[in-house]
């Protein structure tokens, strides 16, 4: 038998919340982001949850090319762009987007000749402060790319630091908003702004947020950027990682947990083992008092996550037994949830999942 320790995948769940993508930003074309395996789901099943969007967007040029293998035709996004001047010809072979956002990546498009048309996503810095052209040097990359024989369409774009937050102190959506305008104005091309946090506000923003093009990423897969829980945002989760008791320990007062010794027992207590460590991608630095479910009954996390498992308090756990079920993120215990109390985000959790767990796909409310 295999070991008991499986993520399930919610395809039903994925073209849901794409749909809610589009409730949020009617009238807006769709970039379904699937990078990073999309977000641990698996590429495949990222192209199939997610058919009905309008483009599918990515790091990876390698996987982008792996999109064109298992059939997808419609328009894919290079989230980075390009890396080197021989990615140019990958561009044109296999009809890419990409985007660009530093002088470097305008002079490989220069340089090398194109073989078809391309369009590109011109970026613009609007305070993030990773990638793209400050405002005031926006409009001259934009003329260099209008002037390459091969590129056809230039769309502009930028993206949000802190979308989930209207108003923030240091940099608020608002004020990004305000200096793509700025930079902008007068250019033309399509326009490309929110992310999963823009796309959700997109209702209170109406007024500022112009976007031909969307690019929603982890409220695709049942997590927030923060803000109002992914439930409130009518998102559905769309991995359930679950697994099983394989031991039962009795513990006196004073006994300790796991390695370092970091959990004593205040009382009498059950605890039970659970098949899932650090090597399956459980965040190791989950303190005591991490949500789980034990027969759908909550519970919590004690003492440290080691490589291969991890023990729980079973004390409010009825009839708890080897073999009773776990469930650690998903279906009925919100990812969100878990990271947080782990201190760390549900991308995180997502997109750590070892190759070594078993991977299936299933609905909702499906036994794990």
């Amino acid at each position: 038998m295999p070991r008991p320790l499986s993520a399930t995948i919610h395809l039903e769940s994925m073209k849901h919340n794409l749909a809610r993508a589009r409730s949020c930003a009617p009238g807006a074309n769709i970039w379904a982001v699937v990078k990073a395996n999309a977000y641990g789901h698996g590429l495949e099943r990222g192209l199939r949850g997610f058919a009905d969007a309008d483009g599918l967007a990515l790091i990876e040029t390698e996987n982008a090319v792996r999109l064109r293998e298992l059939g997808w035709t419609r328009p894919i996004l290079l989230l980075e762009g390009i890396f080197d001047g021989s990615d140019v010809a990958l561009l044109a072979e296999h009809g890419f987007n990409s985007t660009v956002h530093c002088i470097e990546q305008v002079k490989m498009l220069e340089y090398t000749r194109l073989s078809h048309p391309i369009d590109v996503h011109l970026k613009m810095n609007t305070g993030m402060n990773r990638l793209g052209f400050r405002p005031g040097e926006y409009a001259a990359a934009h003329a260099r790319l209008r002037a390459i024989p091969g590129i056809r369409h230039i769309t502009l774009m930028t993206h949000f630091a802190n979308a989930d937050e209207l108003e923030n102190e240091r940099l608020s959506i608002r004020e990004q908003v305000r200096r793509f305008q700025l930079g902008a104005a007068g250019l033309p091309g399509e326009r490309s702004l929110s992310n999963s946090g823009g796309v959700l506000q997109q209702a209170l923003l109406s007024e500022a947020l112009s976007n031909d093009w969307v690019r929603p990423g982890i409220m695709l897969y049942g997590g927030t950027p923060g803000g109002p829980t992914a439930a409130e945002y009518k998102l559905r989760p769309t991995m359930t990682l679950a697994s099983e008791i394989i031991g039962i320990q009795q513990l006196q007062a004073g006994d300790a947990v796991g390695y370092g010794s970091s959990f004593a027992a205040p009382g009498p207590m059950t605890v039970g083992v659970v098949a899932c460590g650090y090597a399956d991608g459980y965040p190791r630095h989950a303190s005591h008092g991490t949500p789980v479910l034990v027969d759908g009954v909550r519970t919590t996390l004690i003492g440290r996550v080691s490589m291969d498992m991890m023990t729980v308090d079973l004390t409010p756990v009825a009839n708890a037994r080897v073999g009773s079920k776990v469930l650690l993120w998903g279906d009925g215990l919100p990812i969100d949830e878990v990271a947080a109390s782990a201190g760390t985000i549900g991308y995180e959790l997502m997109c750590a999942l070892a190759a070594r767990v078993r991977v299936r796909e299933g609905a909702l409310g499906q036994p794990a």
